[in-house]
């Protein structure tokens, strides 16, 4: 990569960073794309969608899709940068640094698109903070004649030039639950005469904690955390309502099930033992980032080509990558963007990515699109 593409690709990040737009409301961040798309001559397909852009590069079959997200997150930004954000938002989870590494493979790949075996997908995401946006491509018809679909997510804890993959699992299937409790009010003095909220919420809060630790096999892994809970408002009154949310997390689609099972009777019996009412409700959170068997050992062996290669632990985090993998074989790998272990984590309000990471993500899309290409050259 040349010293003149590099530092355009800089510049072009830290405006992205410095103007960042949360899910749904990427209006700017959606007119900047096409128009760097329009200044290296590719033309945006005009698909239904409020936000996010979609263009392609070459014609004919087969169809690689490669896919990144463009929204941020509203948190304010304290990295002091040069370019931090000028609004309440905050690309804390790196965002930028995917759009701007796939601008620059568009970029390369318009400039090979004579000798294309095919065609080459760009999606720009939105909405991947809220797991929506992943949907709202499929429902637009984003990846229909699609063959294999690429994409990543930056690693802060990898060395920049790092990639990390792996077959199977590689980030977690996510669930958000909220769980309505209803009691009987009564003072505080006579408890006897309600149904005490409060301990119905906390005994089945402790109760929830029992499923991981002696339903899951040793072998298997589950997350179960409950991160907010509201009852009552005042010191003497038992509140006739309450309200706990959380989450969790899972890599093997079995496990998931037997962890919302479990869930959904602890619930509800240990409501029953006190007399009190309670309702679930399920956000609409991705499933398992899950890497097909067969693509992910070929695109690691080529990505070793340009890059050092490693076998990554998953991670614990969603990504709604997931809806695109249900649908057809998709790849999903991690790229080091920092290099210190103790680097904020995504979706901290100090998080930074190093722009020397640029080369290697716009050479995964790049030269594993062309890899693709040639692996599914004939099908129709």
């Amino acid at each position: 990569m040349s010293d003149t593409f590099y530092q355009k690709l800089t510049a072009i990040r830290h405006h992205i960073h410095q103007h960042p737009e949360v899910s749904e409301k990427e209006y700017n961040t959606t007119r900047f794309i096409k128009e760097q798309l329009q200044n290296i001559g590719i033309e945006p397909l005009d698909y239904p969608l409020k936000t996010g852009v979609i263009a392609e590069i070459g014609h004919g079959y087969p169809i690689i899709a490669l896919r990144e997200d463009i929204d941020a997150l509203p948190i304010f930004e304290k990295t002091g940068l040069a370019y931090a954000s000028d609004n309440d938002a905050m690309h804390a989870c790196g965002h930028d640094f995917h759009q701007t590494s796939l601008l620059g493979a568009a970029e390369r790949l318009k400039q090979q698109e004579a000798t294309l075996k095919g065609t080459v997908r760009l999606i720009f995401q939105v909405a991947e903070e809220n797991f929506q946006g992943g949907h709202q491509v499929i429902a637009a018809g984003g990846i229909e004649g699609v063959s294999a679909i690429v994409g990543y997510h930056n690693n802060p804890h990898l060395k920049p030039g790092q990639i990390g993959l792996r077959s199977g699992a590689i980030m977690a299937g996510v669930e958000q639950f909220a769980v309505t409790v209803k009691g009987i009010s009564a003072h505080a003095a006579r408890p006897d005469l309600g149904v005490d909220t409060v301990l119905v919420i906390t005994t089945i809060i402790n109760n929830l904690q029992s499923i991981v630790s002696r339903t899951i096999s040793p072998f298997q892994s589950a997350v179960l955390s409950v991160t907010h809970i509201d009852v009552g408002n005042t010191w003497n009154v038992l509140p006739a309502s309450g309200f706990f949310e959380g989450t969790i997390r899972t890599f093997d689609p079995d496990v998931r099930l037997s962890v919302i099972e479990q869930f959904t009777k602890v619930v509800e019996h240990t409501a029953e033992q006190f007399g009190a009412e309670v309702s679930i409700s399920w956000g609409s959170s991705p499933k398992v980032t899950f890497n097909d068997s067969t693509l992910t050992p070929l695109i690691f062996e080529h990505s070793k080509t340009f890059a050092e290669v490693i076998e990554t632990l998953p991670s614990t985090g969603g990504e709604d990558f997931a809806a695109y993998q249900e649908k057809i074989p998709g790849v999903f790998a991690f790229i080091g963007s920092n290099g210190d272990e103790n680097a904020p984590d995504w979706h901290h309000d100090d998080f930074s990515v190093k722009d020397e990471a640029l080369p290697v993500a716009v050479n995964y899309f790049v030269k594993n699109a062309l890899y693709l290409l040639d692996y599914y050259a004939g099908e129709k």
